[in-house]
């Protein structure tokens, strides 16, 4: 008997986009994911499972071995390493930017400053790199106030199209690295279900 394959997918913004690639591949869930509470869900192929976790939480599901693969954006693998896991494709979609952002107009000139963001490890790392004294704030949500409000002289975010930013009279400012998502695939599943999830992976390469 085959033991089931299980791969876990991103909520938010890149499920839809994750969901289209991977039925192209014939993974189908049997279930209409849509206003379901499940997590867990069976798919049209009988030998593999899918799972619906948050995006911060696939690498860890795939690290323990919940998950044998996932499929996760580059921010968060960046944010939380890449140990227990491989990488093999990068699947080019739901690209996007991670940028500091700021006020209109205003450059920062000072060699300290704080900074509002969730990413706190790829923050820390690109002041270093700068030479920059930078005092992390963390913050999950509503990032475009912490300039506005004054707790914060600038931002490190996720920027699509920009238009949030704008409408809260913020604008880019500085490209720390291009975001899109990707597969992982545990290190100890790669070599015990190689004959499963080596073709899985070949045919999503011919897909993409």
């Amino acid at each position: 008997m085959i033991e089931p394959l299980v791969i876990a997918l991103s909520k938010g913004r890149i499920l839809l986009k994750s969901l289209s690639l991977i039925k192209k591949a014939g993974i189908i869930p049997i279930d209409s994911i849509n206003n379901n509470r499940k997590l867990l869900f069976n798919t049209k192929k009988k030998y593999l499972n899918l799972i619906f976790l948050r995006a911060i939480d696939v690498p860890t599901y795939v690290k323990l071995g919940a998950a044998d693969m996932g499929i996760v954006g580059k921010d968060v693998l960046l944010e939380n390493g890449s140990k227990g896991f491989y990488e093999p494709i990068d699947f080019k979609i739901s690209k996007c930017r991670l940028m500091t952002a700021g006020l209109i107009g205003f450059n920062i000139k000072k060699r300290k400053r704080k900074v509002a963001t969730k990413f706190i490890k790829i923050a820390k790392n690109y002041y270093a790199s700068k030479g920059i004294n930078a005092e992390i704030i963390k913050l999950y949500g509503a990032m475009e106030l912490a300039p506005l409000m004054n707790i914060a002289d600038e931002i490190i975010d996720i920027v699509d199209t920009g238009n949030t930013l704008k409408r809260n009279g913020m604008e880019p400012k500085n490209l720390i690295t291009n975001i899109s998502t990707r597969l992982i695939v545990n290190k100890s599943a790669m070599i015990r279900k190689y004959k499963y999830i080596n073709p899985l992976i070949e045919l999503l390469i011919s897909i993409i």
